[in-house]
């Protein structure tokens, strides 16, 4: 049986005790880190959250194996906030569809929960009406004409089924429950709230494609509630796509199960815990492209190198940058690309690594002075 076949769905349950003392460590982490993040001045603070809202959109997308683009989303996400970041450039509709759902989740996050959001939510996702190649009903939920709603794995005629969730018949009735929940819910630690929010919706699956990532948004804006400020500062989609065979696995486990989800909030829980903990390395990065860009603009370098060094500052970058990538990222001729590295080496912005000829390249300096040459 599937867990919301049982008799007791979605009665859940788990053990308190079991858990108590693990929640009350992760929550002093967590107030640890906000409290640290107070005390950064704003300009910080919103970098930061930029820089953790676009990892949580490009590794939610991830976890489903769709690719995006870090420099599309920080564009996206620094246009919307009215950040103002260097190397801004256009987004396609996949991107910015994504990031208006995770905004209006995260930015609105007081605002009540309803079956018309979670619509607009999917729309934007699929704005022009398709899964792939496949029609799907957008903004409304699935309907029995889309047959029964399974997850599986491998080749057709020997299909795994992993879990298949409540017919299309029970769907509304199943969200009505699980918003009025959401919302009135009170009593419940904010934390556990968005691990059971995550479970819950995944397993009902209300609509034909998106109920994955729509769960993580709905995660993240319990989550906010939880800190009540609409940065974000940790980001649990990006561990959770660190660990995304475990977060299957303990899906189809629970799904498997009956209504006592103490083994899922256990793992939800350490996984929520070690996001916290990398939130210190997505933190070090921050201060450093501040204190590089401080030390930089005491004479400010001209348009093409600045787009350059915001995109070697990207989580995504790969390798060293050299003539004819530097180039093709700036749109000028490989003589340009030339003169604009050297000068970047000059100031002791760029450091060149060791070889030469085809096979030169350069880096980022890693520890930034108060100030760099000016020359």
């Amino acid at each position: 049986m599937w867990i919301h076949e049982q008799q007791d769905w979605p009665e859940f349950s788990w053990d308190v005790e079991a858990l108590a003392s693990r929640l009350a460590e992760i929550r002093h982490r967590q107030g640890r880190l906000l409290g640290r993040m107070e005390g950064l001045g704003l300009d910080l603070r919103r970098e930061a959250s930029l820089s953790t809202l676009t990892s949580d959109v490009v590794k939610s997308s991830a976890i489903e194996g769709e690719n995006l683009s870090s420099a599309e989303v920080r564009s996206s996400i620094a246009r919307r906030l009215g950040i103002d970041t260097a190397g801004l450039i256009p987004a396609s509709r996949d991107v910015e569809g994504i990031v208006e759902m995770m905004l209006d989740a995260t930015q609105q996050f007081s605002q009540p929960l309803t079956s018309n959001r979670l619509f607009d939510w999917h729309a934007a996702l699929f704005p022009t009406g398709r899964s792939g190649m496949h029609r799907i009903t957008v903004g409304g939920w699935r309907t029995p004409d889309a047959g029964p709603m399974r997850v599986v794995s491998g080749p057709i005629g020997r299909e795994t089924v992993h879990f298949e969730a409540p017919s299309a018949e029970r769907v509304e009735p199943e969200m009505q429950l699980f918003l009025d929940w959401f919302e009135n819910e009170h009593s419940i630690d904010p934390v556990l709230k968005a691990g059971i929010a995550h479970l819950w919706f995944v397993t009902i699956h209300p609509f034909e494609d998106g109920n994955g990532r729509i769960a993580r948004a709905i995660g993240d804006m319990a989550l906010a509630r939880a800190d009540g400020i609409p940065e974000r500062f940790y980001s649990l989609s990006s561990q959770i796509e660190v660990e995304r065979k475990h977060y299957y696995e303990q899906l189809e486990k629970q799904q498997r199960g009956t209504p006592d989800i103490s083994g899922w909030l256990g793992w939800f829980l350490d996984c929520f815990g070690r996001a916290v903990c990398s939130a210190e390395t997505t933190l070090g990065k921050v201060l450093f492209r501040a204190r590089l860009w401080d030390a930089i603009n005491w004479r400010p370098v001209n348009d093409r190198q600045r787009l350059v060094i915001g995109r070697m500052l990207e989580d995504d970058f790969k390798g060293y940058m050299n003539t004819s990538k530097y180039a093709r990222l700036a749109k000028c001729s490989n003589d340009t690309a030339l003169r604009d590295i050297q000068h970047l080496k000059e100031r002791g912005i760029l450091i060149q690594n060791p070889g030469g000829g085809r096979s030169t390249s350069y880096r980022l300096l890693e520890n930034t002075p108060d100030r760099l040459s000016a020359e």
